[in-house]
C-alpha cells in the first residue's frame, strides 16, 4: 500500500469517528448516519482499488474514475448545502416562536387611565 492510501484511509476513519461521536446524541436521522457510513466505506474502497472506480465510470458512461468522483462530490455538496440551509431556516422559525412566547408571557396589561388625571 502506498503512503497516500494509508493517509487517506486514516482520514476517512477519523471523519467517521468524529461524525458518529458528535452526532450520536442529537436527533440525526438513522438514514443519514447509514448513508454517511456507506459513503466512507466507498471512499476507502476507492482509495484501495482506484481501478474499480474507473471501471464503474466506464459502466455508467463517464470518461474517467476521477470525473465520476467529482460528479459524486458535487451532488454530495449540493445535498449538504441544502440540508444546512433547511436546518437554519428551521432554527430561525424556532427562535421566532420562542421570542413570541417569551414576549407574550412577559407582557404587562396596559395601565388604566386615571379619570382624574385625564380631565
Amino acid at each position: 500500500m502506498v503512503l497516500i492510501q494509508i493517509l487517506l484511509i486514516v482520514a476517512v476513519v477519523v471523519l467517521l469517528l468524529l461524525f458518529l461521536r458528535h452526532h450520536g446524541t442529537t436527533k440525526t436521522a438513522a438514514g443519514v448516519k447509514i448513508g454517511f457510513v456507506l459513503f466512507m466505506i466507498l471512499a476507502v474502497i476507492a482509495v484501495i482499488r482506484p481501478q474499480w472506480v474507473s471501471l464503474l465510470a466506464e459502466i455508467v458512461g463517464v470518461g474517467r474514475g476521477t470525473d465520476l468522483m467529482l460528479y459524486g462530490l458535487i451532488v454530495a455538496f449540493g445535498f449538504a448545502t441544502i440540508n444546512t440551509y433547511l436546518r437554519f431556516k428551521e432554527l430561525e422559525l424556532r427562535y421566532a416562536r420562542l421570542a413570541r412566547a417569551i414576549a407574550i408571557r412577559s407582557a404587562e396589561a396596559p395601565a388604566e387611565i386615571d379619570e382624574k388625571t385625564a380631565a
